[in-house]
């Protein structure tokens, strides 16, 4: 087993004090949310590659938000491709590994039916896997709650489609799975599963509050990867409540590698 741990940068947090603060986490990523003051046309990129090679860090992102690859608009959908390819291309000029994006649209549903929403979304981000497969960077579609493309429907994209996954374990109890059922799901799909946001809950509200803090037995939801990147993501921004998930994280995992 081999899960390595790192976090996802919140919008107060600049890649400055991030790397820093994750190398006295003694973790082996970070998770650079490439949005708002780390939007690629602003983000100096060999700054960013330079130091985290200063810090010892691998790197991952996640691609900007609000992004429509579902629109059945097509200049639109067509738009929001060129813009996430654009964000992929600045993910390997920092030498990230992996890149985090979301299943999204903002297709009005009193006016759509699902069929075609689905099908540019899929369409689309097969697109998206073979810009990031060019760029060595390995793809991972994050479960959202609330869009389109639910926890239920992500068998499709792994059928028809060569992207990895982002398990996002707040997201899927938002839709309804609790710790038996996300474990259930993740030994199903375990080898399309790369990577892991993981958070906790405490109500079914999206609140991604600290790890340990809520009702999530991760231990159980994470014993099926043998390997995968696990993000420790905290709405916060003290480094100090990240520190303490990825702590209470780091139990777990170990004492899943050393029962």
């Amino acid at each position: 087993m081999t899960l390595e741990l790192g976090f996802v940068t919140q919008t107060t947090m600049h890649y400055t004090d991030a790397f820093p603060a994750a190398t006295a986490m003694d973790v082996d990523y970070v998770e650079l949310l490439l949005d708002g003051h780390h939007e690629r046309t602003v983000l100096d990129t060999d700054a960013v590659a330079d130091t985290a090679t200063d810090q010892d860090l691998d790197l991952a992102v996640h691609l900007p938000f609000a992004f429509d690859v579902g629109s059945p608009y097509e200049q639109v959908r067509e738009g929001a491709i060129r813009e996430l390819s654009a964000a992929l291309e600045t993910a390997t000029a920092i030498d990230a590994r992996k890149a985090v994006v979301h299943a999204s649209s903002d297709a009005w549903g009193p006016a759509w039916e699902a069929d075609p929403v689905e099908d540019a979304i899929v369409d689309a981000l097969a697109e998206l896997q073979v810009v990031a497969a060019e760029y060595g960077i390995e793809l991972c579609v994050e479960n959202v709650p609330g869009e389109w493309f639910g926890l239920a429907e992500f068998p499709r994209l792994f059928e028809e489609t060569d992207v990895s996954m982002t398990f996002d374990t707040g997201h899927a109890y938002v839709e309804g799975y609790d710790a038996a059922e996300q474990a259930a799901f993740v030994a199903d799909h375990a080898d399309r599963i790369s990577h892991v946001h993981v958070n906790d809950v405490r109500t079914q509200t999206d609140d991604h509050v600290p790890i340990g803090s809520g009702v999530l037995d991760f231990g159980r939801i994470l014993r099926p990867l043998e390997t995968a990147t696990l993000s420790a993501e905290v709405f916060t921004p003290s480094y100090e409540y990240v520190a303490t998930s990825l702590n209470n994280l780091r139990r777990q995992v170990d004492a899943l590698e050393d029962p």
